[in-house]
Formats: structure tokens, C-alpha cells, sequence
């Protein structure tokens, strides 16, 4: 038995991301004792009922309705970054502890308002960047809290993704493919999570931006399928990112930093399969090699991710995120665009 459950109140709407592996998530996390929903189009309540069935307890068109009538720990929010910050502040002003699909804004200065709010009411405020909690990862961070690397050096990412989906019709008229709707593109949707993962596993931010951003594959886009970044970290590190809808079909990610006293790569898929997630090098042990990572390769995915973020809002755990950190990567992006507009390196508030 859980030591204590909560209601999740589930906020979205019409083109509300990854609902039906929040739902799943929602119904197997058994810290979640009952769900409640909230969609203005009422489009997704059938689909909660058939996934959560008696855990859903009352569905909702109206967000005020909702707040009256049920008392929710944590509401699991999914709506377009521009819909979100007002419901997000509506509900941490009722006391609600949140996660939030990114980017959760569609501009820098209200995520900020709504992280000042978290923190001033003592509520958690999470963006779904799941890859944090991926056991290769936490292993990562480790080894390089341990001093694997010494000093850092350098930083090497991609994140890549298929160039096929934007050339539907569907793709190019919803919100994902729209700026002023998304905040942004291809950085704002998937290479966020791999600016937050190098971030997090070097220990270190990332203080100066600078680069370029469009559309090279030639579809109607309102938002970069190509993005090229040069950063700086605080210790005066360097690093280069290339985020892009390039292939035809799979992802393609990877970490690299190097160090002077080593190296560590991290890639986690490789054109549609999985790669080898983890491997090292050290020069204070030549003897050992290259070291490959044999450990767990689960938990990962929105199941764990949300089942962590419930058991917070329920206080049982620490937060696998902050809003401050989750903060610190929309200001990275936010002063990447500012950077490839103007033509000149950007530091990062």
C-alpha cells in the first residue's frame, strides 16, 4: 500500500500533448488515488474514462468548476505553451503543486511570473522532462560529480528527429509548428531535454548563447526545424548543439563532454533503436578503457517520471525538477532565438 495518495487533476484541451501516456501513467502510479479532468472540448474525456475507469471520479469543462468542486495535490497540465501560464497561475493560486508539459509559456516572462509564484507559495512547478530520472543518466551525473572529468572542457549534442512529420498538413497547422503557439520548434519541443540533460549531468550552466536558427527542409513552417547553438558553461567550457527534423524516420541523440581528465558519451537512441546508453573513459585509470555502462536500463519513460512527480506533490519524495531549473532551460532557449535574430552572442539571465 502507498504510504499517501492524492487526487491529479489532469488540465487540457483539445490539442493537449502525450494525454494518453499521462492517463496510463496516472492509472498505474498508485500514490495517484483518484483523477479528475478537465478539458473545455470535453475531447479526451472519453479516453480518460476507458484508461483510468473508476479512478477517474468527475470530468470538467470548466476550470473554476473544477477548483470548487474537487480539491487535486497536483494537476498534470497539458495545453499549448501559449494557453498555459494563466491556467498554470489560476491553479498554483488555489495551491496546487504542478507539472506541466513543456514549454508551458510561449514567452520568457510569464514562465518567470509563474516560477515566482511557485516559489512563493512553496509549490513544486515541473516541466515533463523525463529523461532526467533514466537510470544511465543518474549514473552519468554521478561519475561526473565524482571528478571523471576534472575540469571541464567541451561539450558536444545533438538531438535529431524525422523530417517526415512536417510534411503533413495536420503537423504544419497545429501547434507544434508555430512560434507564437510553441514558443519555438525543434529546440523548444526536443532539444530542450537534451540542453537540461547536459546541463544536469556536467553540473555546470550554461551562461552564453550564440547561433543560428530556420527552416532547411523546406516546409511551411512558423517555427525552426534546424537550430545550431554555441554555448558557453560557467567554468568557461565550450559546447555546440545541432537540433534538427532531419532523417526520415528515428531519433538520433548524444551527449558528449570532455574533460581533462576524460571523457563521457551519452546516446540514448540511434536512428529508431536504442544505442548503447552510457560509456567513459578516464586517465586517471588508463587500465580500465573504455568503460561500458552495464547497470539497469529501467526505469524510464512518463510511467516513472510521473509516478516521481506525484509522489512529491504528495511529499514523499524530493522534486526530480524545480522551476527554477526548468526556468534556466527556457532562458537558455529564449536567449538562443534572441541570439540568431540579432546576430550576436546572448547571455543567458
Amino acid at each position: 500500500m502507498p504510504d499517501k495518495t492524492i487526487t491529479v487533476a489532469v488540465v487540457t484541451e483539445k490539442n493537449g500533448a502525450h494525454l494518453s501516456a499521462y492517463l496510463e501513467a496516472l492509472r498505474d502510479t498508485v500514490e495517484c488515488e483518484a483523477v479528475v479532468i478537465c478539458d473545455p472540448s470535453g475531447t479526451h474525456f472519453e479516453a480518460a474514462r476507458k484508461t483510468l475507469g473508476e479512478k477517474l471520479s468527475a470530468a470538467f469543462r470548466d476550470l473554476d468548476t473544477m477548483l470548487t468542486n474537487a480539491r487535486p495535490g497536483m494537476a498534470l497540465v497539458s495545453l499549448e505553451g501559449v494557453n498555459a501560464p494563466p491556467v498554470i497561475g489560476k491553479l498554483l493560486e488555489a495551491g496546487v503543486h504542478i507539472l506541466a508539459e513543456k514549454p508551458a509559456c510561449a514567452n520568457l516572462v510569464d514562465f518567470e511570473r509563474l516560477v515566482e509564484e511557485a516559489e512563493s507559495r512553496d509549490l513544486h512547478l515541473m516541466l515533463a522532462l523525463a529523461n532526467r530520472i533514466t537510470p544511465a543518466v543518474e549514473k552519468a551525473k554521478s561519475l561526473v560529480a565524482g571528478g571523471l572529468l576534472g575540469t571541464l572542457f567541451g561539450a558536444s549534442v545533438h538531438m535529431v528527429a524525422d523530417q517526415t512529420r512536417l510534411k503533413s498538413e495536420a503537423y504544419q497547422a497545429s501547434w507544434y509548428a508555430d512560434r507564437s503557439r510553441a514558443g519555438g520548434g525543434i529546440l523548444m519541443w526536443l532539444g530542450i531535454h537534451w540542453l537540461d540533460l547536459t546541463t544536469l549531468i556536467s553540473g555546470e550552466r550554461i551562461t552564453e548563447v550564440a547561433g543560428f536558427q530556420g527552416v532547411v527542409g523546406g516546409t511551411p513552417l512558423k517555427a525552426e526545424d534546424s537550430a545550431a547553438l554555441a554555448l558557453r558553461f560557467e567554468s568557461g567550457a565550450h559546447g555546440t548543439m545541432n537540433a534538427g527534423y532531419y532523417t526520415d524516420k528515428g531519433y538520433h541523440s548524444f551527449i558528449k563532454l570532455w574533460g581533462a581528465d576524460g571523457w563521457l558519451e551519452y546516446q540514448e537512441h540511434l536512428g529508431g533503436r536504442t544505442a548503447m546508453p552510457l560509456k567513459w573513459y578516464s586517465n586517471r585509470d588508463p587500465q580500465s578503457g573504455i568503460v561500458e555502462y552495464d547497470g539497469a536500463m529501467e526505469p524510464k519513460g512518463y510511467t516513472p517520471w510521473v509516478r516521481r512527480c506525484v509522489r512529491a506533490c504528495a511529499g514523499l519524495t524530493g522534486a526530480p525538477l524545480s522551476g527554477a531549473e526548468g526556468l534556466r532551460a527556457l532562458r537558455t532557449i529564449f536567449a538562443f532565438y534572441e541570439s540568431a535574430e540579432k546576430g550576436t552572442v546572448v547571455a543567458v539571465g
